[in-house]
């Protein structure tokens, strides 16, 4: 593992990639947990805001090749964030199996899919992942 090429990437890139860290740290965490309780709210909340730092800060921050930035990748942010309003909607409406099988689905598709893909070669986190420290390491556009 190396963290020199993590530390050395812009403040927001470090927001972007911590907030989905720990959505996907909280977000297993909220799968193995009781649910229906004070615990599970507050930290379905948190995990709520997690998500959606993650995903506008994709938009904000965070750009991949293709017009103007943009890249196929924040179509999936936008589907985020409307996912996470009907979950919430969900919830509050006490439509639970619709509750839990939206969380199921944003939690491999917004963070265990696409969290993969971030371990490409040439991305920033495969990188960190992938060489020692010290080793020359050489990601985004060539």
């Amino acid at each position: 593992m190396n963290l020199a090429p993590f530390l050395a990437a812009p403040f927001t890139v470090q927001v972007h990639a911590l907030a989905a860290l720990a959505a996907l740290l909280l977000g297993a965490l909220q799968l193995l947990a009781p649910k229906g309780r004070l615990p599970h709210r507050f930290m379905g909340w948190l995990w709520v805001a997690l998500m959606a730092v993650t995903a506008l800060s994709s938009f904000i921050f965070v750009w991949g090749p293709g017009f103007d930035g943009l890249g196929p990748i924040h179509l999936l942010s936008f589907v985020t964030l409307v996912s996470l309003l009907g979950l919430v909607r969900a919830a509050r409406s006490h439509q639970i199996a619709r509750h839990r099988s939206m969380a199921l689905w944003l939690f491999c598709a917004a963070l265990v899919i696409t969290g993969g893909f971030t371990l490409l070669p040439g991305r920033l986190m495969h990188c960190v992942a992938f060489t020692m420290p010290g080793a020359e390491c050489r990601f985004g556009a060539p």
